[in-house]
């Protein structure tokens, strides 16, 4: 009986102080709230990057499609509105950077889709249309700029695509290449780490996509990655809950993160993707309203979610995200 009590001691004394260092685990990843957009609340309109500036243009504010630029200091904190775009106000377009330059292209007015393709320079605060893309004139497609030259594609145009097109600023033309691989889809998200960009999420048909590619530019090939969901026999997927469309990638240093966007639901849940191992973890989900339709901006070594929509309501809120950071939910 001694040894009986003894021993219930012991264990109730080593499950409290699991418990307590349970409670006292530090979690990282804190979303911290940065100065709301300067302009009015809006969704699905499109940004850019370039250098520590970010750039929001268009959208939908409930009532008109926009096509004000807004230009955000992250030294300072702070926007500045731009010249105005000068093409059709549009919704669902896409854009990228390359070479110092912002582009602007696709997307849909309320009544057309569109396949015209604009560079703004933020130089000169001027913007000059080119070549038309010369794929079918949509929405929803994405877009990325790598190793000199610009890519644009998938999307939606009456019917769900997958093709993609390469555009040489040099020549200021377009050439059909290779399209991604596995489903067609459209508001899927693209992202640039290291030399490989990278496609993933989307919606095809009613169905959120699980294949996930990466592009290589130098041979102009796409490669499977692992699914995005428990697709495998294996306990590493058991969890997964990726799949989305509108999602927002993430690029912090040589991290990658995907947030928010809709899957029948809105959603705030992150994840972290790390290429060397092809595996995803969660982590913490993103402190503002959940949303779908916003846009990211980033600098070499930061990251900011702003703008989007719910069902209801349109935002101007910004949020940098801090992986690093010990979580705090009083931001």
């Amino acid at each position: 009986m001694k040894n009986y009590k003894v021993t219930t001691a012991v264990f109730m004394a080593l499950a409290l102080l699991a418990a307590g260092c349970e409670d006292d685990e530090t979690v990282y990843g804190d979303w911290v709230k940065s100065s709301d957009f300067d302009g009015v609340a809006r969704g699905d309109g499109v940004a850019f990057s370039i250098g520590d500036k970010g750039y929001v243009c268009g959208g939908y504010d409930g009532k008109n499609r926009l096509t004000d630029l807004w230009e955000y200091n992250s030294e300072q904190d702070y926007w500045t509105q731009k010249a105005d775009f000068p093409g059709v106000g549009r919704t669902t377009a896409t854009a990228f950077a390359l070479d110092d330059k912002g582009y602007v292209g696709t997307g849909y007015d309320g009544d057309t889709y569109l396949n015209d393709f604009w560079q703004y320079d933020p130089s000169a605060n001027s913007w000059t249309r080119k070549a038309d893309f010369a794929g079918s004139a949509r929405s929803g497609a994405i877009s990325f700029g790598i190793t000199g030259y610009g890519y644009l594609g998938t999307g939606y145009d009456g019917n769900f695509l997958k093709d993609m097109w390469k555009y040489d600023p040099s020549g200021d033309s377009w050439t059909q290449i290779v399209s991604v691989g596995g489903s067609k889809r459209n508001n899927a998200t693209a992202f640039v780490s290291g030399n490989y960009a990278y496609v993933v999420c989307g919606v095809n048909n009613g169905s959120y996509i699980t294949d996930f590619w990466k592009f290589d530019p130098s041979g102009g090939t796409w490669t499977e990655l692992r699914a995005i969901a428990n697709k495998s026999d294996d306990d590493y997927d058991d969890d997964y809950s990726i799949a989305r469309a509108n999602a927002l990638a993430l690029i912090i240093g040589d991290r990658i993160f995907i947030t928010c966007g809709e899957s029948g639901s809105l959603r705030s849940d992150t994840w972290e993707y790390y290429p060397s191992s092809d595996l995803w973890e969660e982590t913490s989900s993103f402190e503002g309203t959940s949303r779908t339709g916003a846009v990211t901006i980033h600098t070499d070594s930061r990251a900011f979610v702003l703008t989007g929509r719910s069902s209801t309501f349109r935002f101007d809120d910004m949020w940098e995200f801090l992986p690093d950071q010990e979580y705090d939910t009083d931001y």
